[in-house]
């Protein structure tokens, strides 16, 4: 069981101040993949950053500016392209002078089939993207990117130095497991990404989405048991013969919200092409959404 905290104190375009270098503003956007919104995270006093600005949202734009007044945004970091994350990356950045560093874009054709996540922001255009380990500083503020590919080929979180914490993004979330959409999110780079993380040694996780891990180590290990426990189900329900994607659905997420039976499909689907990946599972040709699949004759022991 993940040990989920899913009450958050706050008010939407409130800054509050979350840690000695963090305040945190809450984008109105609540929905099923974004919980209660996006939370866009402020590092440093003077000179700072602003991570995940969020979606084109002009009230948002506007508490951002008034969180900041009298200081200068040096630098605004991007997780990812999707469209809760990116899009008031380029308005901020118009408006204050800021230079976007984050993840590089994603083609358009590898946007999410609606319904199953975000969508990505076409516009979405950094300045620099950060390789794995690069620094991004400022005065009394080192924040330095980690590839976590995974939930998109391009996730990166940043890792805040002084405070040894990590934006995680969408790469682990305070309130729901994280939605992995092939063709480009990957579960088997979701599963080492996610590793990477554990042994970061990090104090707190601030997702993008949800309230902070104060506890990362067991909330981590439950994280990943889940994924594991995933599998385990999916390969009991072809051990009992060949499945189609929406079977495995109705046996393994029972009482679903209809809203997410797309994003479960996908989910599923990435299990499968890992356990195919890895020789554990087999599919009748091409494997996608509308495949057979079972269980391979000779598993790894």
């Amino acid at each position: 069981m993940i040990p989920f905290v899913r009450d958050m104190d706050f008010r939407y375009g409130e800054a509050q101040q979350v840690s000695p270098l963090i305040r945190r503003v809450i984008a109105n956007n609540p929905g099923p993949f974004t919980y209660l919104g996006t939370g866009t995270y402020i590092v440093g006093r003077g000179e700072v950053a602003v991570i995940d600005p969020g979606p084109l949202d002009q009230d948002h734009l506007r508490a951002l500016l008034e969180a900041t007044e009298g200081e200068r945004i040096a630098v605004i970091l991007v997780t990812h392209d999707h469209a809760d994350h990116a899009p008031l990356a380029a308005d901020l950045a118009k408006a204050t002078g800021a230079r976007i560093v984050g993840c590089r874009p994603l083609p358009e054709r590898q946007a999410m089939p609606q319904g199953v996540e975000e969508g990505l922001d076409p516009l979405y255009r950094p300045d620099h993207t950060p390789a794995d380990r690069e620094a991004i500083t400022g005065p009394g503020w080192t924040l330095r990117a980690m590839t976590t590919p995974g939930h998109t080929s391009n996730h990166i979180c940043f890792a805040l130095e002084e405070e040894r914490a990590l934006f995680t993004g969408d790469h682990v979330m305070g309130w729901s497991t994280t939605v992995v959409i092939p063709p480009d999110g990957d579960m088997t780079d979701y599963y080492a990404s996610l590793r990477k993380v554990m042994d970061g040694g990090f104090a707190t996780l601030w997702p993008t989405h949800g309230p902070p891990i104060t506890d990362p180590a067991p909330f981590l290990a439950a994280y990943l048991d889940h994924r594991l426990k995933r599998e385990a189900q999916i390969l009991g329900v072809l051990g009992r013969g060949p499945a189609m994607i929406d079977a495995l659905v109705g046996e393994i997420y029972v009482g679903l919200d209809p809203r997410l039976k797309r994003a479960a499909a996908a989910s599923v689907l990435a299990h499968l092409l890992h356990l195919v990946r890895t020789g554990q599972a087999v599919s009748d040709g091409h494997p996608g959404l509308e495949s057979s699949f079972g269980l391979a004759t000779s598993r790894p022991a």
